[in-house]
């Protein structure tokens, strides 16, 4: 594991160079010792620009620090305030107003708003299903989860009521997205074409025996005729609705129609996550990253599946064939459209080491390998295109600032010219998740205004940077208490007024962040229909099931034209959004402390003993009353600095923290009981190496760089795999 190729200075892990070289070059056009010498060139002449940002990093917080020290006690003045970060380069004054001017977008970025996925790439199993989620039946959204109230999902057999209760449902949301002119899908006992001139055209029967159709003939789209099976296609908002007809099916039987099932357009797009839902602590893991990567860009990704005793390989899916009303034969895409998140500025990987055998900046190898890799999707040659207009897309996240911006731009730019692409091939995704980059969102779109695709709200890190950056400011609110704040409506508000002032509609995406609790799908349905109100054209979710169940909010929204009603509207105070979310004079009741403490380091060992010891990097963990949220590093970033914080200002101290630890311990042990591979925390609390993370990100979660939980979480998981190798 330890051998290394040296190139041009570099020292290659083995592993690194072995994929480059038999399995990633090849067919790019690019040989092998060639990509490392632009890389060697690529990282001398970077990192040291990395390393100075990083350090302006440091010395801005310091600075906000020291201010925030020298007033204590003080209310916050913030004219004061705005001065003095801008006095230190934190706030950069504006420019005039601009348009971006991105081009060769695909319309999944561009023109159609939906539901997106972020997955980890490294697990090929999720990856697939969240690539294949593009298409997800409404039926097993419904009859799976707690959308249907009546009655709980049998764990064997079939629930005939239930079944009947997700049909009605459906056609209740087919009449609001698909209307007649007369009557309601619940009473069409069938769905036929009829030649009309040149063309076919739908014809609706009615129980009454009276016909009719769509209100919008131009909803109807084609059709697909297989055996014993008919396939209706329509689109509305963009978004493509299938109803498989086929009355001998055991579903079918149940509809009047024989509508056995609707399959909704879902998943346009999904982010193939390098970052923070993955644990990918050296050399090793970064090529699992990249080996799943590529299969998707070549489109062979395979894994074998064993679900309820059945075994099954499980691929990409194709494009789906149709016959238009015209007669003409035509494809839409069978996967979501792939987007890669490569890591931020702060980490290094052991993966490469440079010419002093430092590591090199992790972003900067994520930035050629992944472009290398996607170099495959490219191809002339093949049959079915991640994107139809040629572009490569990457998410960079926890960039602070626009100067950080702008050096992802440069670099870029220097990966398309080394690895021979036009130059903006490389479309950028801006992760509106840092509160520098929020409160200068607008200099940092026009940093990439020639290859930006996507700004988002990620306020699961922008609370944890909002709590590190504030945190000599005084004691910050209770986590629930968050959401309530003004700062964070703020947030939401003037990313969308900002990304809509510099012309993002029609170009890239304006998307919102996640929703955390994959079983609560009811309550999802309730709340995510807001994204699309107000203008949003990408909503994150966290399942293929979730994704499915969004889109409705998408057909039944028009997400473009909730852009043109909140467009050129003035954008939201900056001085709300640099207000702390700090508590009030009032002091907490020892129980809300304690609940507190309870709930966030249940949350925090819960997350981090399967980080640490099992190395999974995202997944459903139970809260302390046993829900599950879907739980990564942003999440625990929140967590540690808020305890940080209130140890830091004595809301609690460091013998509660340790002694509420010890019980949670105990707590997560039995959550995790079921688990072969898990390992008890608790009693050996100094022998628990999960155990002496979580204290980490606590007790010295203020000094970490920007609150950032990977320092931390990396240096204990190397210690466990080197414990297992030794």
């Amino acid at each position: 594991m330890n051998h290394r190729i040296s190139i041009e200075g570099l020292q290659i892990s083995s592993a690194l160079y072995d994929l480059i070289e038999s399995e990633i070059a090849p067919g790019t056009g690019i040989e092998a010792n060639l990509f490392w010498k632009h890389v060697a060139r690529i990282v001398t002449d970077f990192s040291p620009k990395n390393k100075e940002l990083l350090e302006q990093r440091e010395s801005l917080q310091a600075q906000i620090d020291n201010f925030h020290t020298q007033r204590s006690g003080q209310s916050l003045n913030m004219n004061e305030y705005k001065s003095f970060l801008s006095e230190i380069g934190y706030l950069v004054p504006e420019g005039k107003p601009f348009k971006i001017s991105t081009s060769n977008v695909d319309k999944e970025i561009a023109q159609v708003a939906g539901p997106q996925l972020v997955v980890p790439v490294n697990n090929a199993r999720f990856a697939l299903n969240a690539a294949n989620a593009r298409w997800g039946s409404l039926y097993d959204a419904l009859y799976g989860t707690d959308v249907i109230e009546q009655g709980e999902v049998p764990e064997s057999g079939f629930s005939t009521d239930r079944a009947k209760q997700v049909i009605q449902w459906s056609m209740d949301f087919l009449d609001e997205v698909l209307p007649l002119v007369s009557g309601s899908h619940n009473e069409v006992t069938g769905y036929s074409l009829a030649d009309a001139n040149t063309k076919k055209v739908l014809v609706i029967e009615l129980g009454n025996g009276e016909s009719t159709s769509l209100a919008d003939c131009s909803q109807f789209a084609g059709y697909h005729q297989s055996d014993n099976e008919f396939t209706l296609l329509f689109i509305n908002n963009g978004l493509h609705i299938e109803l498989k007809i086929n009355p001998l099916h055991f579903i079918g039987k149940l509809s009047s129609a024989g509508v056995k099932d609707v399959i909704l357009e879902s998943a346009l797009s999904t982010i193939m996550d390098c970052e923070d839902s993955v644990a990918a602590v050296d050399a090793e893991d970064k090529v699992k990253v990249y080996r799943n990567w590529l299969g998707l860009m070549k489109g062979n990704l395979k894994e074998i599946v064993s679900k309820n005793g059945q075994v099954a390989e499980r691929i990409l899916a194709g494009d789906r064939n149709y016959i238009s009303p015209e007669g003409d034969g035509f494809d839409l895409p069978g996967c979501s459209l792939m987007l890669v998140r490569n890591v931020g500025h702060l980490m290094t990987t052991d993966a490469v080491l440079d010419a002093d055998s430092k590591e090199v900046p992790e972003g900067i190898l994520d930035a050629m390998v992944t472009t290398l890799c996607a170099l495959h999707d490219l191809r002339q040659d093949k049959v079915s295109r991640n994107s139809r207009h040629g572009s490569i897309y990457i998410v960079k996240p926890k960039m602070h600032g626009p100067e950080e911006v702008a050096f992802t731009d440069q670099l870029f730019c220097r990966v398309e010219e080394a690895l021979g692409l036009e130059e903006y091939t490389i479309k950028v995704g801006v992760m509106d998740e840092e509160r520098r980059t929020s409160a200068n969102l607008k200099e940092c779109i026009r940093a990439v205004k020639n290859r930006l695709f996507f700004i988002n709200t990620g306020f699961l890190d922008r609370t944890g940077d909002e709590i590190h950056t504030s945190m000599h400011a005084g004691a910050v609110v209770p986590k629930d208490e968050f959401k309530c704040q003004p700062w964070i409506s703020a947030y939401e508000d003037r990313n969308m007024d900002v990304g809509l002032n510099c012309g993002l509609p029609g170009k890239a995406q304006i998307g919102k962040g996640m929703w955390a609790l994959p079983d609560a799908m009811k309550s999802m349905l309730e709340v995510k229909r807001m994204h699309p109100e107000v203008g949003a054209s990408c909503a994150w979710v966290p399942s293929p099931t979730a994704a499915t169940l969004h889109a409705t909010h998408y057909h039944q929204i028009n997400a473009t034209d909730s852009q043109a009603r909140f467009n050129f509207q003035a954008e939201n105070s900056l001085e709300q959004l640099l207000t702390p979310p700090l508590l009030s004079d009032v002091p907490l009741e020892v129980k809300v402390i304690q609940h507190e403490l309870e709930n966030n380091l249940q949350s925090i060992l819960g997350y981090v003993v399967r980080w640490v010891e099992q190395g999974i990097g995202c997944s459903k963990v139970p809260d302390i009353n046993d829900v599950s949220l879907m739980e990564d590093r942003a999440t625990l970033r929140i967590s540690s600095q808020l305890l940080a914080n209130w140890v830091l200002h004595g809301i609690c101290s460091e013998s509660q923290v340790l002694d509420t630890l010890k019980r949670m311990a105990v707590v997560v042990d039995a959550q995790n009981a079921g688990d072969p591979a898990y390992r008890k925390i608790a009693p050996d609390f100094s022998g628990s190496i999960a155990f002496q993370a979580a204290c980490d990100l606590v007790f010295k979660g203020s000094e970490q760089p920007n609150g950032y939980t990977e320092l931390l979480l990396h240096q204990r998981r190397r210690e466990v795999k080197a414990s297992k190798v030794n």
